[in-house]
Protein backbone atom coordinates (compact mmCIF):
# COMPACT_ATOMS: atom_id res chain seq x y z
CA UNK A 1 0.00 0.00 0.00
CA UNK A 2 1.33 3.48 -0.91
CA UNK A 3 2.13 5.92 1.86
CA UNK A 4 0.10 9.01 0.93
CA UNK A 5 1.85 11.12 3.55
CA UNK A 6 5.10 10.79 1.56
CA UNK A 7 3.49 11.79 -1.75
CA UNK A 8 6.86 12.97 -3.13
CA UNK A 9 8.09 9.36 -3.06
CA UNK A 10 5.10 8.12 -5.01
CA UNK A 11 4.48 10.96 -7.45
CA UNK A 12 6.77 11.35 -10.46
CA UNK A 13 7.92 14.92 -11.09
CA UNK A 14 6.00 14.85 -14.38
CA UNK A 15 2.72 14.19 -12.53
CA UNK A 16 3.10 16.73 -9.71
CA UNK A 17 0.69 19.60 -9.39
CA UNK A 18 2.11 23.12 -9.38
CA UNK A 19 1.67 23.22 -5.60
CA UNK A 20 3.49 19.90 -5.14
CA UNK A 21 6.29 21.03 -7.46
CA UNK A 22 6.81 24.19 -5.39
CA UNK A 23 6.85 22.15 -2.14
CA UNK A 24 9.77 20.08 -3.39
CA UNK A 25 12.07 23.10 -3.16
CA UNK A 26 14.03 22.92 0.11
CA UNK A 27 14.93 26.65 0.01
CA UNK A 28 18.64 26.06 0.33
CA UNK A 29 19.02 28.89 -2.24
CA UNK A 30 22.15 27.36 -3.75
CA UNK A 31 20.57 27.89 -7.15
CA UNK A 32 20.49 31.64 -6.36
CA UNK A 33 24.27 31.80 -6.16
CA UNK A 34 25.97 33.28 -9.20
CA UNK A 35 27.84 30.73 -11.25
CA UNK A 36 30.62 30.96 -13.81
CA UNK A 37 30.94 28.53 -16.70
CA UNK A 38 34.30 27.77 -18.25
CA UNK A 39 33.73 28.24 -21.98
CA UNK A 40 36.43 25.69 -22.88
CA UNK A 41 35.34 22.69 -20.83
CA UNK A 42 31.81 23.64 -19.70
CA UNK A 43 32.61 23.23 -16.00
CA UNK A 44 30.34 25.35 -13.82
CA UNK A 45 31.86 27.06 -10.79
CA UNK A 46 29.78 28.32 -7.89
CA UNK A 47 30.53 31.60 -6.15
CA UNK A 48 29.56 32.89 -2.72
CA UNK A 49 27.71 35.77 -4.40
CA UNK A 50 23.91 35.60 -4.55
CA UNK A 51 21.15 37.36 -6.40
CA UNK A 52 20.17 40.67 -4.88
CA UNK A 53 16.54 39.49 -4.55
CA UNK A 54 17.48 36.77 -2.05
CA UNK A 55 16.32 37.25 1.55
CA UNK A 56 19.07 36.02 3.87
CA UNK A 57 16.76 35.11 6.76
CA UNK A 58 14.45 32.84 4.79
CA UNK A 59 16.47 32.03 1.65
CA UNK A 60 13.33 32.91 -0.31
CA UNK A 61 13.18 35.31 -3.22
CA UNK A 62 11.90 38.73 -2.18
CA UNK A 63 9.87 38.98 -5.40
CA UNK A 64 9.34 35.41 -6.56
CA UNK A 65 6.47 36.21 -8.93
CA UNK A 66 8.45 38.87 -10.82
CA UNK A 67 11.97 37.46 -10.48
CA UNK A 68 12.42 36.60 -14.14
CA UNK A 69 11.46 40.12 -15.18
CA UNK A 70 13.64 41.76 -12.54
CA UNK A 71 16.56 39.35 -13.08
CA UNK A 72 16.62 38.28 -16.74
CA UNK A 73 19.26 35.58 -16.03
CA UNK A 74 17.01 33.89 -13.45
CA UNK A 75 15.95 30.47 -14.70
CA UNK A 76 12.71 28.91 -13.57
CA UNK A 77 13.25 25.21 -13.02
CA UNK A 78 10.43 23.23 -14.64
CA UNK A 79 9.80 19.64 -15.58
CA UNK A 80 10.42 20.70 -19.18
CA UNK A 81 13.92 22.08 -18.56
CA UNK A 82 15.19 20.05 -15.61
CA UNK A 83 17.26 17.82 -17.91
CA UNK A 84 18.96 20.82 -19.52
CA UNK A 85 19.98 22.52 -16.27
CA UNK A 86 23.12 20.64 -15.32
CA UNK A 87 24.32 23.04 -12.63
CA UNK A 88 21.80 22.16 -9.94
CA UNK A 89 23.75 21.25 -6.79
CA UNK A 90 23.97 17.56 -5.78
CA UNK A 91 21.72 18.25 -2.76
CA UNK A 92 18.92 19.80 -4.87
CA UNK A 93 15.64 18.12 -3.99
CA UNK A 94 14.40 18.21 -7.58
CA UNK A 95 17.60 16.54 -8.72
CA UNK A 96 17.38 13.88 -5.99
CA UNK A 97 13.80 12.97 -6.87
CA UNK A 98 14.56 12.97 -10.60
CA UNK A 99 17.45 10.57 -9.92
CA UNK A 100 15.15 8.29 -7.87
CA UNK A 101 16.81 9.12 -4.56
CA UNK A 102 15.21 10.05 -1.23
CA UNK A 103 14.92 13.54 0.17
CA UNK A 104 17.51 14.24 2.87
CA UNK A 105 16.54 13.90 6.53
CA UNK A 106 16.69 17.69 6.92
CA UNK A 107 14.15 18.44 4.16
CA UNK A 108 11.02 20.26 5.38
CA UNK A 109 8.71 17.63 3.85
CA UNK A 110 10.47 15.03 6.03
CA UNK A 111 10.81 17.11 9.21
CA UNK A 112 7.68 19.26 8.98
CA UNK A 113 9.88 22.28 9.79
CA UNK A 114 10.61 24.92 7.13
CA UNK A 115 13.74 25.93 9.06
CA UNK A 116 15.29 22.46 9.12
CA UNK A 117 17.38 23.28 6.01
CA UNK A 118 18.97 26.15 7.95
CA UNK A 119 19.36 24.15 11.19
CA UNK A 120 21.20 21.46 9.23
CA UNK A 121 23.37 24.19 7.68
CA UNK A 122 22.40 23.06 4.19
CA UNK A 123 21.25 26.49 3.02
CA UNK A 124 23.35 29.46 2.03
CA UNK A 125 21.96 31.53 4.92
CA UNK A 126 24.75 33.76 6.29
CA UNK A 127 27.25 32.24 3.83
CA UNK A 128 27.04 34.64 0.90
CA UNK A 129 27.30 38.26 -0.13
CA UNK A 130 24.90 40.13 -2.39
CA UNK A 131 25.81 40.75 -5.99
CA UNK A 132 25.32 44.44 -5.22
CA UNK A 133 28.40 44.24 -2.96
CA UNK A 134 30.93 43.50 -5.70
CA UNK A 135 31.86 44.48 -9.23
CA UNK A 136 31.14 41.86 -11.86
CA UNK A 137 34.85 41.61 -12.75
CA UNK A 138 35.57 40.44 -9.16
CA UNK A 139 33.30 37.40 -9.45
CA UNK A 140 36.13 34.96 -10.18
CA UNK A 141 37.66 35.84 -6.82
CA UNK A 142 34.52 34.49 -5.12
CA UNK A 143 34.57 30.92 -6.49
CA UNK A 144 33.81 28.42 -3.71
CA UNK A 145 33.24 24.66 -3.44
CA UNK A 146 30.98 24.45 -0.38
CA UNK A 147 27.65 24.66 -2.27
CA UNK A 148 28.43 21.32 -3.90
CA UNK A 149 28.83 19.47 -0.60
Amino acid sequence: MMNKSNWWENTPLTEMTREQWEQICDHCAKCCLLKLEDEEDGIVYYTDVACSLLDNETCYCRDYQNRQTLVPDCLQLTIENIDQIQWMPPSCSYRLIKEGRKLPDWHHLVTGDKNSVHKAEQSIKNKYISEKSIDEDELEEHIVEWPLN
